[in-house]
């Protein structure tokens, strides 16, 4: 319980660095007091005018002056509606006036640029060509379907001598050539929209390549000229703070350097810092609006110790142990929470924990049971490197010949369940040609955002992924690629028998779930669209769920396949942890 004026210095977060000169560790807390300012700030964000459209992190900055009055500062990573410096918040480092011509040349070419790879994306040829290449298919499907019943007649006739048999060569060659000619016919329809089409990619290229170097070289202009300031009073130069490697776009634009050189510039004392997403999802989908966030890894974090340096720390002095650390205490709680209770085998490995729930293994095979929250894969930057994939590679580093391992498919980071891999290319390959040809069955259950009055039925909604807004999906019949999921209602139920996380007591459906096709997001589209279920995944934020839950309530419960090399069914099950 936090009573009284322990309630200001209640921490749930650390931002931390290292000091570069000293190698010490300077944190400063992300305290309640700051997470209420910021709240406060979110709703004068909802009701403002802007672009709401427009994600991206704010920050509040709990500051005191050398007089000992209480400041709150605040600020909004990169541009706000195409601004950088707008009245009641913290201007941009300084150095970005010294490239202000360039940038605004250069922010005026790439959106031109955005705006024509959109335009090429959406060609009319694109569609004629897909519309008129599936008449032709369907044209020559029917054909293939007619020779072949004249090709049976032709075999009866020769098998009984009833015909001429100079005849019926004639006849088997006539059709060979009606086949080549509309092969020939249909190429050369298709040829110039093809060709259109390939104008078109070969431009996007180019504008694509052209965006990079002009981004590229923006940058290089602003980290030059980019200064920076900490609490000693000492000033360095982005690239003479970030020597190693490629510096990721928008270095320096972030809302905590930006506060931190603010305040130590105006020989002001931090006392708390609150970082959050407001607006539009993040592309990478997983930071959604009006959550809060730690220091980003590959912008903020390599600045950290640098701006911290200096600082006046004896506000939070043994703060680390008096404190109640609600972040701890929530980590604990989803620990617990979330771990299976099953009896499978789980692997750990040296100093870092990798353990992970092995449903099945063989020297071919290794089925995962996936916590949710955990990628399939490693992401780009050094934040996302945790994975099933890296941990196993962690695990079977001291094996040798056990160190080959590929996923076969994958699962949202959101969702938990089973995951399958092989340990050698044959064994990959021939999964994957049972995925391709619809020979696996994959069931997952998932609770929807409400009472589904369907009791079961097929869903057929293509989707496509705008390059320009993903991980988003969405239904389009033009440009989509086909879509099918099963469905079927286990049961209606309140939520309080749903998960202690859910706020209030609506009902919610219970859904089984099987794909026939494997697309990005299909399930959450399928369900959260009007023209599917109308009812988005419980804890579906990306797709519109405003109910608070603990997570993503998706989980793959079931796998069905034939084993590689024995030839064997397998079926493979995993409780459903909510």
């Amino acid at each position: 319980m936090i009573l009284g004026s322990d309630l200001d210095r209640a921490i749930t977060y650390w931002y931390e660095g290292i000091c570069p000169y000293s190698g010490e560790i300077l944190r400063l807390p992300r305290t309640l007091e700051a997470e209420a300012i910021a709240r406060d700030l979110m709703q004068s964000l909802g009701r403002s005018q802007c672009d709401r459209k427009e994600g991206k992190m704010y920050g509040v900055l709990i500051a005191e002056s050398s007089r000992g009055e209480r400041l709150i500062l605040k600020a909004f990573s990169g541009l706000l509606n195409g601004k950088g410096e707008i009245a009641g918040w913290v201007p941009p480092i300084d150095g970005r006036e010294r490239v202000a011509i360039a940038e605004s040349i250069t922010l005026h070419r790439l959106a031109k640029i955005k705006q024509e790879l959109i335009e090429l994306s959406q060609i009319a040829e694109r569609g004629e060509y897909e519309r008129r290449s599936q008449e032709y298919a369907a044209q020559f499907e029917m054909m293939r379907e007619r020779h072949h019943i004249s090709k049976q007649q032709r075999q009866i006739e020769r098998q009984q001598d009833i015909a001429d048999r100079s005849a019926l060569d004639r006849t088997s060659q006539l059709e060979k050539m009606e086949r080549r000619n509309f092969k020939r016919d249909r190429d050369l329809a298709l040829l110039p929209l093809k060709q259109a089409i390939e104008l078109a990619d070969t431009r996007m290229q180019n504008l694509k390549q052209e965006r990079r170097e002009l981004s590229r070289t923006l940058q290089n202009q602003m980290h030059q000229s980019y200064v920076l300031t900490n609490f000693a009073g000492e000033t360095r130069s982005l690239k003479e703070l970030i020597t190693e490697g490629a510096m990721p776009t928008g270095t320096g634009d972030c809302c905590a350097p930006k506060l931190l050189h603010y305040a130590a510039i105006h020989h002001l004392t931090p006392i708390a810092l609150a970082e959050f997403w407001w607006g539009s999802p993040a592309p990478d989908g997983y930071k959604m609006q009006g959550e809060f966030y730690g220091a980003c890894v590959e912008r903020c974090q390599p600045l950290m110790g640098f701006l911290l340096s200096g600082r006046n720390r004896n506000t939070f002095d043994g703060a680390e142990e008096d404190a109640i650390s609600v972040e701890d205490e929530n980590k604990e709680k989803i620990r617990c929470q979330s771990s299976l209770k099953s009896s499978f085998k789980s692997i750990k490995s040296g100093k870092i924990e990798v353990e992970l729930p092995i449903m099945y293994e063989d020297e071919y095979l290794i089925a995962i049971a996936k916590p949710e929250g955990l990628l399939s894969v490693p992401g780009r930057y050094l934040d996302t490197q945790d994975s099933v994939l890296s941990r196993l590679h962690q695990y079977f580093s001291d094996f040798s010949d056990r160190a080959s391992l590929y996923l076969v498919h994958r699962l949202d980071r959101q969702t938990s369940g089973i995951l399958l891999l092989a340990r050698d290319l044959d064994s990959l390959r021939h999964l994957q040609m049972q995925f391709q040809q619809r020979q696996v069955r994959k069931v997952y259950e998932a609770l929807l955002s409400g009472e589904c009055p369907q009791k079961c039925g097929m869903i057929d909604l293509p989707l496509w992924g705008n390059p320009e807004n993903r991980p988003y999906q969405q239904v389009d019949f033009a440009r989509g690629k086909p879509s099918l999921t099963e469905f079927r209602l286990l049961c209606n139920q309140v939520s309080n028998q749903v998960s202690n996380q859910v706020s209030n007591q609506d009902n919610y459906a219970r859904i089984e779930f099987i794909p026939l096709t494997g697309r990005t997001h299909q399930l959450r589209v399928h369900a959260a669209d009007p023209r599917g279920l109308g009812l988005t995944i419980l804890g579906d934020r990306l797709y519109g769920c405003q109910i608070a839950t603990d997570r993503l309530h998706l989980h793959a419960r079931e796998l069905t396949f034939t084993h590689p090399r024995s030839l064997e069914e397998i079926r493979l099950q995993v409780p459903v942890p909510f």
